[in-house]
């Protein structure tokens, strides 16, 4: 017997709704609409545009209905640390701003006034990016949070809207840098320093915890019925990892997409002076589990680069973009990813152009350069990040899974196994709605267990295997690399 999933995945450069299928032990994916998800700028603010989301969500659901199947379920997933607050009517308050926006540095200064960084970390266990949530609320409009009634994460609210059940699932909750991951819940302490009306923030579920069937009316103008509404893991990341198809205890993961997310899967945070200093965070996963990590700033660096280039004429794909890297010389020049010039949007390749020239190296003269650039520096800075999280649990990492959209890029996963230096195997691609899917259909007791499911989608969806080479060059490139941080 077949059972029927739909995921809605939103990236903070797309969203899409997928189709899941399993039957038996094996599951296969469908695509049935994907759709954009640009941000608004408007007086040097930035927005996201979540009427035009959910539009295109309904406009999928629509589509789902024509195929005529018995779905048992749906779940939403997202980005991390934005959210969206809601009045006591349940209407959006606007602006739902962008964790880009230019108003977490004022957050920032404002949280560091009413508690410090220390005692942050200790109750949350999150690293410190200005972006997070706790930070964003700091720069909050008092009017604002005084009129809400509710505040829900962007993976949360869409399963409110599809459900009218309202809860925080867990993996999203925990990177707004408000969750105590020991307690498993809102933090006290913080709500209480920063000041933050305590009784918007929703009641927490575990991943996995079904909310109720679709609402009548949305059921009714999509044409679907039936459908029991679960959050999975709304966190994107969370999702990600649960599909790992990984087994034993020796293998990190990088979710590789826009951002890169690097770590290991723990039955316990890792909260000390250590990790803090290392800068890396303690997210939740699926069945209430530890992804200790580190956010690295990912293919963002190439995506704005490209749409610099797309600017003035030149609309290359990353197909083509990935070919210019390989003909390009190796090891010319090398930038730090985490600095913090490369964080914003605009103008990428001039901001790498400044890099290399502020620190005595040739700029990148052309976009096969400025990408090979942006591959040799990413892939060394996963080896530093690598080394951190084996000083932090005490164990070899022997194996380095790659999932996510960045998977598809062989240049990169091969870039990453010569800079580690310990075999990549990448894929699935869609690791996110996967993830969110096999967490569907463990909640409906289609499959029995988390190991079970990483089982099927090992077998069912095709991984290729990189074997690190080139280790005295790039031995030598990391030397460089370290220079470059310190």
């Amino acid at each position: 017997m077949a059972h029927y999933y739909l995921a809605c995945d939103l990236g903070a450069d797309s969203g899409r709704l997928m189709l899941g299928t399993l039957e038996g032990e094996q599951i296969s994916l469908e695509e049935l609409h994907r759709f954009s998800n640009t941000p608004i700028k408007t007086g040097g603010s930035m927005h996201w545009n979540i009427q035009n989301l959910f539009d295109e969500l309904k406009t999928g659901l629509k589509k789902a209905a024509a195929r005529q199947l018995p779905y048992s379920s749906i779940s939403c997933d997202s980005w991390g640390v934005d959210y969206i607050l809601f009045t006591p009517e349940g209407k959006i308050i606007d602006p739902v701003f962008h964790y880009r926006d230019a108003r977490t540095t004022r957050g920032v200064e404002i949280a560091n006034r009413k508690s410090n960084w220390p005692e942050i970390f200790s109750e949350t266990g999150i690293q410190f990016m200005s972006l997070n949530t706790i930070y964003q609320l700091a720069a909050e409009d008092p009017a604002r949070l005084a009129k809400a009634k509710m505040l829900l994460c962007i993976g949360d609210a869409f399963n409110y809207f599809l459900s009218n059940n309202a809860k925080s699932e867990e993996s999203l909750v925990s990177t707004t840098q408000l969750y105590n991951p020991n307690l498993r819940q809102w933090s006290p302490k913080l709500l209480q320093a920063l000041g933050l009306p305590k009784n918007i923030f929703t009641e927490i579920a575990a991943s996995g915890t079904q909310l109720g069937g679709l609402c009548p009316r949305l059921a009714a103008e999509c044409g679907l019925s039936g459908i029991e509404v679960i959050a999975s893991c709304s966190h994107d990341t969370g999702a990600a990892v649960a599909a790992v198809p990984a087994s034993g205890d020796n293998w990190a993961y990088l979710s590789s997409g826009t951002w890169s997310l690097m770590g290991v899967e723990l039955a316990k945070p890792i909260i000390n002076d250590a990790c803090r200093e290392l800068n890396f965070t303690n997210e939740i996963g699926f069945g209430s589990t530890v992804r200790l990590l580190k956010n690295i700033i990912g293919l963002w660096l190439a995506q704005e680069s490209r749409r610099e280039w797309k600017k003035a004429g030149q609309d290359y794909n990353f197909a083509a973009l990935e070919k210019m890297a390989n003909e390009a010389p190796a090891f010319r020049s090398l930038i730090n990813p985490a600095d913090n010039r490369f964080l914003g949007p605009d103008d990428m390749p001039a901001k790498i152009a400044a890099f290399c020239r502020e620190t005595g190296q040739p700029e990148p003269r052309t976009p096969g350069e400025t990408i090979r650039c942006v591959y040799e520096s990413l892939a060394l800075l996963y080896r530093r990040t690598l080394h951190s999280l084996e000083q932090l649990t005490g164990k070899k990492i022997t194996t380095l899974h790659i999932v996510g959209g960045g998977s598809k890029d062989a240049t990169l996963n091969q870039f990453a196994a010569n800079a580690t230096q310990i075999p990549v195997i990448a894929g699935p691609v869609e690791a996110t709605a996967l993830g969110n899917i096999i967490i569907q259909a463990i909640a409906l007791g289609h499959v029995k267990s988390l190991a079970a499911a990483r089982k099927i989608i090992k077998h069912s969806l095709a991984v290729k295997t990189f074997q690190p080479t080139a280790a005295v060059e790039w031995n030598a490139a990391y030397a460089r690399m370290e220079k470059l941080i310190k």
